[in-house]
C-alpha cells in the first residue's frame, strides 16, 4: 500500500519537473536567436555610421591630454571667485524657485492623472499633460524660453519648471494609484464629500513619498540647472559657456569643481531628507 500511495505523488513529481519551462518573451528559440542577431546588427551599424578611425581616436586623446594640462591649476583669482559666487547663488536660487513653481503645478496634474480617483477625461486629459511635457527635452524648452522671453534666470525657470511638471506628476501619480483604496472608502462611508475624501483619505497615505519626490526633484534641479545657463538661460552654465568660448580653460576648471561641489552637497541633504521622511 506504501509502495502504490508513494508512486503516483513521485510520478507527478516527475511531471511538473518535465513541464516547467522558464518564463521568457520569445515563442521559441528561433525568434529568440533572431531578436538577438537583429540587435547585434543594429549595434554593428550604429557603430560603423560614426566612422570612428583608430587615428581620430588617438588625436582625440591627445587633444583631450592638451585639454586637461590647460586647465591646470584652476583659476583662483579673486574677481573670478567673486563672479563665480554670484552665479553659483543665481544657480541655486533658480533650481529653488523652478521646483516650488514646477510641484505646485504638478500637483493637480498627478491627481487627475490617477485613474483609481480621477473621471476617465481628466485621466486621459492629464496623462496627456505628462507626456507632452516628457517628450521635450530640458535644453529645447530653455532654447524656446529663452526667446521668448529673453535671456536670464526667468527663461531657465521656466525650463526647468516645465521638466518637473513632467517628471514629478508621473511618479507621484503611480504613487497614488498604488494607495490603499480601503481608507478612501471608509472615509466615504462617513458621508465626506469628494474633496474631503483626497484631504484625509489619500494625502496621509501619499505625504512621505510627496516629500522625498519633492527633495529628488531639488536635487535634479540643482544639475538641470548648471546646465541650461549655456543657451543663454541664466545661472552659472552662462559663466561656463563664456569660459568657453574665451579660451580660458583654467576658469572652466575653477567652474566645474564649483558645480561638482554643489551637486555633491545636494546629493548628500536630498539623501539625509528622503532617509527622515520615508
Amino acid at each position: 500500500m506504501a509502495t502504490e500511495s508513494s508512486s503516483p505523488a513521485g510520478s507527478t513529481g516527475a511531471a511538473d519537473r518535465r513541464t516547467w519551462r522558464r518564463p521568457t518573451a520569445f515563442r521559441n528559440r528561433y525568434t529568440k536567436w533572431a531578436v538577438y542577431g537583429a540587435v547585434l546588427a543594429l549595434i554593428a551599424w550604429s557603430v560603423a555610421s560614426l566612422r570612428i578611425t583608430p587615428s581620430r581616436f588617438l588625436s582625440g586623446i591627445g587633444y583631450g591630454y592638451e585639454l586637461i594640462d590647460s586647465m591646470l591649476p584652476p583659476e583662483t583669482g579673486s574677481e573670478y571667485t567673486l563672479r563665480l559666487f554670484d552665479r553659483m547663488i543665481e544657480t541655486i536660487a533658480m533650481a529653488m524657485v523652478a521646483t516650488v513653481a514646477g510641484i505646485a503645478i504638478s500637483l493637480p496634474v498627478a491627481f487627475g492623472a490617477a485613474e483609481n480617483i480621477s473621471p476617465k477625461p481628466t485621466y486621459y486629459l492629464s496623462r496627456g499633460i505628462i507626456s507632452a511635457t516628457r517628450a521635450i527635452d530640458g535644453l529645447i524648452v530653455a532654447i524656446i524660453a529663452v526667446i521668448a522671453l529673453g535671456f536670464g534666470p526667468l527663461a531657465g525657470i521656466v525650463a526647468i519648471s516645465f521638466k518637473t511638471i513632467g517628471f514629478f506628476s508621473k511618479l507621484f501619480a503611480e504613487d497614488l494609484e498604488d494607495i490603499d483604496m480601503g481608507g478612501v472608502e471608509a472615509v466615504r462611508a462617513t458621508g465626506a464629500s469628494r474633496f474631503q475624501s483626497l484631504v484625509y483619505g489619500v494625502v496621509p497615505q501619499v505625504v512621505p513619498r510627496f516629500a522625498g519626490l519633492a527633495v529628488y526633484r531639488w536635487d535634479i534641479n540643482i544639475r538641470s540647472s548648471t546646465i541650461v545657463g549655456i543657451v543663454g538661460a541664466g545661472g552659472i552654465g552662462v559663466l561656463l559657456q563664456r569660459a568657453y568660448q574665451r579660451y580660458e580653460y583654467d576658469y572652466v576648471a575653477a567652474i566645474l569643481i564649483a558645480i561638482i561641489a554643489v551637486v555633491l552637497v545636494a546629493e548628500f541633504v536630498s539623501a539625509v531628507v528622503r532617509r527622515r521622511v520615508q
